[in-house]
């Protein structure tokens, strides 16, 4: 089978299975393997006593060894798989896997269901296991808004950049993306520790995402009539408002989704005790979204979702060998 048709295939398992807790009860997520890797390289070579300089050379050797051994996962599964009667399953299976649809609606519809059902405490508990900010002060708007920012931005990181380097480079470029994007959320950071050994992680991870953002906004604009919003308006303010994002790339997912529910996304966040003052997107839009915005939200990240399956099992059919 073709890997659009094997796409397609993983795009609904995903979506219906998601992980399972059962599945990986004793041995851990794969994510959770390449995440363990990435802390023994931190730990080992990551010493804070040398310089910049060469602490950033070691990041990129430690990179490059995360990106090696992932590549050559990826050649093994799918050779695997190639050589197994019926081998598709096995790799749509693993295609599965490695995205996260079901997980990323069930993290932000936990986050809705604790408002609805225990107020606003438990709402900013369930979020805080999906961002890395400090939510201890927002409201309920800021709740519901920082919820669908990280939902807008890991629709592009979670789906839609697994499944554009699985179909450009097999389950190789999928696992090493994988690996990146990993590396970057654990050491591409501006902090003491990382900025250095961190750098050429986070930098690959900025190319890396570069067009899958930009497909995801195009995907949410075209997904927004599916909840009563305006795709040229969603067009328009991800064109107009994406470079004030901080990240070259999140601003995309996120502009596009401010602008299909005419909510504005961005404004300070604090970390830590650090805060910062981060530019809004959509400033015309409602800044203080309700529950039943954060809802519309998830429909419209389900709907963006659904428009890709379209296009991948139109292709796939357009495409079959």
């Amino acid at each position: 089978m073709s890997r659009l048709a094997i796409l397609v295939l993983g795009l609904v398992a995903d979506r219906i299975l998601g992980d399972p807790d059962r599945l990986w009860a004793t041995s851990g997520h794969p994510i959770a393997w390449i995440g363990r890797l990435i802390a023994t390289l931190d730990a080992g070579l990551n010493d804070e006593r040398l310089s910049p300089e060469a602490r950033r050379g070691r990041g990129i050797l430690a990179l490059a060894l995360i990106l090696a051994l992932a590549v050559l996962a990826g050649w093994f599964l799918h050779g695997l798989a190639a050589a197994l009667p019926l081998g598709f399953v096995l790799e749509a299976f693993l295609v599965s896997v490695f995205l996260a649809q079901k997980g990323l609606l069930d993290h932000v519809s936990a986050v809705a269901e604790a408002e609805e059902k225990s107020g606003l405490e438990a709402a900013r508990l369930a979020l805080s296991h999906i961002v890395g900010r400090d939510v201890s002060a927002l409201d309920r708007g800021g709740v519901n808004r920082v919820a669908l920012e990280s939902l807008a931005e890991n629709f592009s990181d979670a789906v839609v950049a697994p499944a554009f380097w699985y179909l450009l480079a097999g389950l190789p470029g999928l696992i090493a993306y994988k690996a990146l994007n990993t590396a970057d959320s654990m050491i591409g950071h501006r902090t003491e520790r990382h900025e250095a050994f961190g750098y050429a992680a986070a930098r690959l991870d900025d190319l890396a995402n570069y067009l899958p953002a930009r497909i995801s906004a195009a995907l949410i604009a075209l997904a927004a009539p599916l909840v009563g919003g305006s795709p040229r308006r969603a067009f328009d303010i991800a064109r107009r408002d994406a470079a004030a994002h901080r990240s070259p790339n999140a601003g995309w997912p996120e502009a596009a989704m401010a602008g299909a529910l005419d909510l504005a996304f961005g404004g300070p966040r604090r970390y830590g005790s650090l805060v910062v003052d981060g530019a809004w997107l959509n400033k015309e839009g409602r800044y203080e979204p309700s529950n039943a915005e954060l809802r519309r939200g998830i429909r419209l990240a389900d709907g963006a979702w659904l428009v890709l399956l379209a296009l991948v099992a139109v292709s796939a059919t357009l495409f079959a060998p």
